[in-house]
């Protein structure tokens, strides 16, 4: 949805005679199949993470045309016709898939002739699950060099595929200042600041980890993000008033590199958007709880490159968070460790790419 959103937004910012929408695509479909990609996934990594881990291997290896494919294929073809009406209605004249169950759909349009505009894929992740290829569209955005190696070794062509990044809004490649955004919020923009943008398994909620960041040895303001959880934020609100001008709680903004740019180190599940947003801020983070799959391969590149730590449970959390904020020259190295991974042009990159394909002659303005 980030990602979609984020591209949107570039393409409407690129030039004014372009008209760019977002379809949620689980908007459209029949609730059945809402509910598995949503309610059941949730449930899934919640309270059984080895069984998604599972899923998420044994359907990455299987055959694309075995019979446990044909069937899930069947069953979203027969849930999504609500979805193709409404993109043939809007007969657009590009399309770019931030999920792969539309990016199949569509694909299967464009074989039995019911569409004819150019069809392309963002991968979202880190690492390339076997569900994210596809024949018949027209080239794929990697986030970064293995999986545009990986698609190719999947049969894609190499000059279908654009290493671009993960689009992030253009917000994210604006200059900002610490001091301003810091002081926005009420904190001291001398003092380290963590930001916390999630807790999990073995952790706790948002408010057990600030209270206890709060309560170690050092000198330190957190940062913390409630989204759309009300009664987290009122429990991180009343947290506050205990610990006067060090904790700053936030529910849903869409002012989140403002509060990047103030903070030096991220608490963070690994998805594949937040930390291409932390990269693009060139802000180290220390990992949580990533969800088995997807999350789990996205830790491990960071991980690789040396843009973030991994806390396995609470005390490791601690260990984790001082001996980054003791050493400052560490957490420089991984500042620039994480800026030099970071694609905070991904969305312009993609959209640029896309008109050109679509019209060689096309300028932008």
């Amino acid at each position: 949805m980030r990602a979609a959103e984020a591209l949107r937004a570039y393409a409407c910012e690129a030039d004014s005679r372009i008209d760019a929408a977002h379809l949620d695509a689980l908007a459209f479909v029949k609730p059945h199949l809402r509910k598995v990609y949503a309610d059941i996934y949730l449930s899934l990594v919640r309270r059984a993470p080895s069984v998604w881990s599972q899923l998420y291997r044994l359907t990455n290896e299987a055959s694309p045309g075995g019979w446990p494919h044909r069937v899930r294929r069947r069953i979203e073809e027969n849930a999504s016709r609500g979805l193709v009406r409404k993109i043939v209605a809007m007969a657009p004249d590009m399309i770019v898939c931030t999920h792969f169950m539309p990016a199949e759909l569509l694909s299967r349009q464009l074989a039995a002739g019911g569409l004819e505009c150019p069809v392309w894929v963002q991968v979202t992740d880190f690492d390339l699950h076997r569900m994210w290829v596809h024949p018949n569209v027209t080239g794929y955005f990697a986030p970064n060099d293995e999986v545009a190696a990986r698609l190719r070794a999947s049969g894609v062509a190499r000059d279908a595929i654009h290493v671009t990044g993960i689009p992030i809004m253009p917000a994210f490649s604006r200059p900002l200042d610490r001091n301003a955004c810091a002081r926005e919020i009420g904190l001291d923009p001398d003092m380290q600041t963590v930001l916390l943008m999630g807790g999990g398994a073995g952790l706790g909620g948002l408010c057990a980890i600030a209270r206890q960041l709060l309560g170690l040895p050092w000198n330190l303001q957190v940062i913390a993000m409630a989204g759309k959880n009300a009664a987290e934020l009122a429990a991180l609100e009343a947290l506050a008033a205990q610990y006067p001008g060090r904790l700053a709680p936030q529910g849903y903004t869409d002012r989140v590199e403002r509060l990047m740019a103030c903070s030096d180190l991220a608490v963070t599940k690994p998805g594949g958007a937040t930390t291409a947003e932390c990269l693009a801020m060139g802000l180290p983070m220390v990992l949580v709880a990533p969800i088995p799959g997807q999350e789990d391969r996205n830790a491990n590149y960071l991980l690789e490159h040396g843009a973030a730590l991994r806390a396995y449970d609470a005390a490791a959390l601690d260990y984790r968070i001082l001996r980054l904020l003791r050493d400052r020259a560490a957490l420089e190295t991984m500042r620039r460790r994480a800026r030099a991974l970071g694609r905070p042009h991904a969305g312009a990159a993609a959209t640029a790419a896309m008109l050109r394909k679509s019209n060689p002659e096309y300028v932008l303005r």
